[in-house]
């Protein structure tokens, strides 16, 4: 089976009503994201970012997995299919999806202040007083802006072993995530789906300015 990553954004689940920050005034629901998603607004106001995260998995438990989702699911009737993604929903998984690498955490994980290896399922609200077995607050597991990548090295190899590479919903313009499109290697056929795309079609790459529900219908008739 030949091996298919893709590489998804916000734009991957948008459609399904889930709503990123935006890059050009940066801010997320309303909310400053340096004030909300870094660890010194974690630092500086703990119940602000601890009630931000909480709307956002309450926003998660109804949302659904959109057509793309499922469709990349699907994908793994002919293909073998890792899916490395920005996102920190659980929509892939939700859709069928088997082989998901998070590289900005789960929402619906957290992990204790003081091991981040301490992580577990969580998708209530989580308020200050909830602590790990050592007593240490618990903390969103998300990879905050100015936080080390630690799945990178992983989404690396990854792409590393691509024969095809799915780009979807996503600006390339955040590091270090916009980078992986460089490990994969020469000879490698590469789609983009987004309906701003930031690159332009070449010799290697198809570049589809659509949806992901739309873009994805069309990859699949170009697979």
């Amino acid at each position: 089976m030949k091996h298919i990553v893709v590489l998804t954004g916000a734009g991957m689940s948008r459609e399904s009503g889930l709503k990123t920050f935006r890059e050009e005034d940066g801010l997320w629901e309303g909310h400053d994201v340096m004030k909300v998603a870094t660890p010194e607004g974690f630092s500086i106001n703990p119940e602000l970012v601890l009630e931000f995260y909480n709307q956002r998995r309450s926003q998660l438990l109804t949302a659904k997995p959109n057509d793309a989702h499922y469709a990349l699911a699907n994908l793994e009737d002919d293909y073998s299919v890792t899916i490395v993604t920005q996102n920190v929903d659980d929509l892939h998984e939700r859709a069928g999806s088997t082989n998901v690498l998070h590289l900005h955490g789960e929402l619906f994980k957290v992990r204790s202040t003081y091991n981040s290896n301490y992580i577990i399922d969580w998708k209530k609200d989580l308020n200050l007083g909830d602590k790990c077995p050592n007593g240490h607050q618990l903390r969103p597991h998300i990879v905050w802006f100015g936080e080390a990548v630690p799945m990178l090295e992983n989404a690396i190899k990854i792409c590393e072993t691509a024969d095809i590479l799915v780009i979807i919903g996503t600006s390339m313009q955040v590091y270090p995530a916009a980078s992986l499109i460089h490990y994969v290697t020469n000879d490698t056929k590469i789609y983009y789906i987004d309906p701003n795309p930031a690159l332009q079609s070449q010799s290697y790459l198809t570049v589809i300015p659509e949806t992901a529900t739309v873009g994805v219908n069309k990859l699949l008739d170009l697979l």
